[in-house]
């Protein structure tokens, strides 16, 4: 459709250093993106769960939760958005390892901003915006924020969606209580205690699984919390 090619393209660039991220975001904004930042993994979650973007521009080395660990979550949830990697270390090794992990790009620090904006193009050209999880029977359109199960759209609440994309996005990790109540519920503004994500679990079972009493996408770890496999 000509009105979707000729829209903006959106991009979140995650960088622990404020300067950098200032730079880019004034830069890709005046050279034709719609930009967001974000400090690192946690902030870029809460960001990731209300918008979605054609791109992300992933520092390697942050606190926390560092870029390569990010990178491996989202492709393990099958999130194909393209990644370009930006660190200040140039060893092949760090390159190779990125690339492996599904990077569509990878730039050492210093780089020329002109650079950047050559790289994101051809990523974009390459790639387009993928972002269609499976699991098992379902699938979830992050683009159009549609989960559908063999075929058939499925009602659920704009948090029951929240919530479902952060477990699938998170695929084969562990996301305790805590994690969900803080990532979801944050972002929601709402007053929570730990009986409401049982709540809303047990909701979203009864939307997306075959047997909601022996659950097999969304699986309980006793005591912890929850993982999609």
């Amino acid at each position: 459709m000509a009105e979707n090619e000729q829209r903006t393209p959106k991009v979140l660039v995650v960088d622990d250093d404020p300067r950098l991220r200032d730079l880019l975001r004034r830069y890709l904004g005046e050279n034709g993106f719609s930009v967001s930042v974000a400090e690192n993994g946690q902030a870029m979650n809460r960001i990731w769960l209300r918008e979605r973007f054609d791109a992300l521009i992933l520092d390697l080395m942050m606190p926390g939760e560092d870029g390569l660990q990010i990178l491996r979550r989202l492709r393990a949830g099958k999130d194909m958005t393209p990644v370009i990697m930006l660190t200040a270390r140039g060893e092949d090794v760090d390159r190779i390892v990125g690339l492996e992990l599904g990077a569509d790009d990878y730039i050492p620090k210093p780089f020329k901003p002109r650079e950047l904006i050559s790289r994101i193009k051809n990523a974009l050209r390459r790639c387009g915006n993928r972002n269609l999880l499976e699991v098992g029977n379902l699938e979830i359109n992050a683009d159009s924020g549609t989960v559908t199960k063999n075929g058939a759209e499925l009602a659920l609440s704009a948090l029951e969606y929240r919530l479902l994309l952060l477990l699938v996005s998170n695929r084969g990790r562990l996301m305790t209580r805590e994690k969900l109540l803080e990532d979801i519920w944050d972002v929601a503004g709402d007053f929570v205690n730990d009986n409401t994500l049982t709540v809303y679990i047990k909701r979203i079972r009864e939307k997306v699984e075959d047997d909601p009493a022996n659950p097999t996408v969304i699986r309980t770890v006793r005591g912890l919390g929850y993982r999609v496999d």
